[in-house]
């Protein structure tokens, strides 16, 4: 087979693994010799804290890559170079060093990405050296789902629909690496590194290992072959936090230790088999490729509303709003639910999707608080944090987003709380002062009489707050404050 390029760099990103990978498997069938690189970027790298899962998560998975691609090869010395500095000098140094006619990598949409690739496309380019990209990390990307119109969709349901016709007219192709594999090259003896330690890179550990994480391909697949004995009940269990319910590939997506395209090929045959499950589960696999849809086809939505009246919205701020935010970040609103939730994600980085909305709602609809703020704190937080979701989630539940909950539909939080933790299983979890108290005074603990509280050991103000915000009296101030948008949508 005739090669375009006798040597090339593939730029591993988010899509950490050899299993099904686009971006590698272009640059292997183009090149007749290839080196792999991993830059710990400090332009991105520099705004999270010292201490952060995802690049415990990405340092480990690292390690397993850099072992499986010198399986691949067959090379002890082949193997992953990595690079820690700002990714658009260091990918253009490498590739002179490696006299590199090309660097392949699978695309991203995130708009600071974007612009870092678009710069690094440029200097290549002045190096003479080619930049080719390829979709790897969704089933369709950009402007690939539109409507009759031509235009991109901004409601689900109908985006579902053709994008389920469209998967049936080209079906979902698998990338084999293994064929190729005599083209990964052996790394000359001065880039010839271990991946470095955390403290290399000036990260520290975490309690990833403590909350038994797995990592890499291959905890990708342990992950997803223990949600395939509970796939046909997904749709049963997805909503309460207290079972075992969802997928937990999550951050598997996030980073690439997993292909879509395998999590959508066998949903789609188990639903094609009649499982409710395996149907629901791909809605959401659905989901996430609309919203990175949006993000691409919408950029705005990354700076403010999709509807842009929402921008217009007073929310509170001042000391005030200050003062209610850190309750809300620190579990101390004295709403159970929402507690246990921002326990779960501060002590974690994972929350359960049904939580999502349920505090999310709660910041914007019961505090009065701009959708911003908790955005950025779940970006903060998040293990799995992808701008597109977040950002779709996040103006979901402020309804400034497109195919949005109604402004109107405010959530009850101690409601949900009765709904989806029924037995109080998993406030008792993380909020274990409240474990004595009966199931119906655990949901609202400020209901619960003098010797209910005094029997569960519970002083109200000390052991646990009251309520920060009477839920009756915020909803009336949500529905004036959104007056100001009433009966717009755009």
């Amino acid at each position: 087979m005739e090669r375009q390029f006798e040597t090339g760099l593939m730029w591993f990103r988010r899509d950490l693994r050899l299993v099904d990978n686009a971006a590698l498997c272009l640059a292997l069938t183009a090149c007749r010799r290839l080196h792999c690189v991993f830059i710990f970027d400090t332009e991105l790298l520099d705004a999270l804290p010292r201490a952060d899962r995802r690049v415990e998560f990405i340092r480990q998975s690292l390690c397993e890559l850099d072992q499986d691609l010198r399986q691949l090869s067959g090379a002890a010395d082949a193997g992953l170079i990595v690079r820690h500095g700002a990714a658009r000098e260091e990918i253009v140094l490498l590739a002179k060093t490696l006299h590199a006619q090309a660097v392949f990598a699978a695309h991203d949409y995130e708009p600071l990405v974007l612009a870092r690739d678009a710069q690094v496309r440029g200097k290549l380019a002045d190096a003479g050296i080619a930049f080719h990209g390829c979709k790897d990390h969704v089933i369709f990307e950009g402007r690939e789902i539109l409507t009759q119109a031509g235009t991109p969709y901004s409601v689900f349901t109908p985006y579902k629909t053709r994008w389920l016709a469209s998967v049936t007219e080209h079906p979902l192709r698998t990338h084999d690496a293994r064929p190729f594999a005599g083209t990964l090259a052996v790394r000359p003896e001065s880039l010839r590194h271990a991946v470095p330690a955390l403290t290399a890179i000036g990260f520290e550990k975490t309690n990833l290992s403590e909350l038994k994480i797995r990592t890499g391909a291959s905890g990708a697949r342990r992950q997803f072959e223990d949600f395939f004995e509970r796939m046909d009940h997904y749709h049963e269990t997805r909503d309460f936090p207290a079972l075992k319910g969802p997928s937990y590939l999550g951050v598997h997506l996030r980073f690439g230790t997993v292909s879509v395209r395998q999590l959508v090929a066998t949903a789609l045959q188990r639903k094609i088999q009649g499982s409710r499950g395996a149907a629901v589960w791909l809605d959401e696999l659905i989901w996430r490729d609309f919203y990175f849809s949006i993000l691409s086809n919408f950029p705005h939505v990354a700076q403010g509303a999709f509807k842009r009246p929402y921008d217009a919205i007073k929310w509170e701020h001042g000391p005030h709003g200050k003062t209610l935010f850190q309750a809300w970040c620190q579990g101390r609103t004295g709403y159970p639910l929402v507690d246990a939730a921002m326990a779960q994600i501060n002590q974690t980085g994972y929350m359960h999707n049904r939580l999502r909305m349920v505090t999310g709602s709660f910041l914007v609809k019961d505090l009065g608080l701009a959708w911003r703020w908790g955005e950025s704190y779940f970006a903060r937080q998040l293990n799995d944090f992808d701008l597109a979701a977040n950002n779709g989630g996040w103006q979901w539940v402020s309804s400034s987003g497109c195919d949005a909950q109604p402004y109107f539909r405010i959530f009850n939080p101690v409601s949900q709380s009765e709904k989806f933790d029924p037995e109080g299983t998993f406030i008792r979890r993380y909020l274990p002062q409240l474990a004595q108290l009966p199931d119906k005074a655990l949901h609202a603990p400020w209901t619960a009489s003098a010797a209910q509280l005094q029997a569960a050991g519970v002083t109200l103000g000390r052991d646990y707050p009251l309520p920060i915000v009477a839920h009756e009296e915020a909803r009336v101030r949500t529905l004036q404050r959104y007056a100001v948008v009433r009966g717009q949508t755009r």
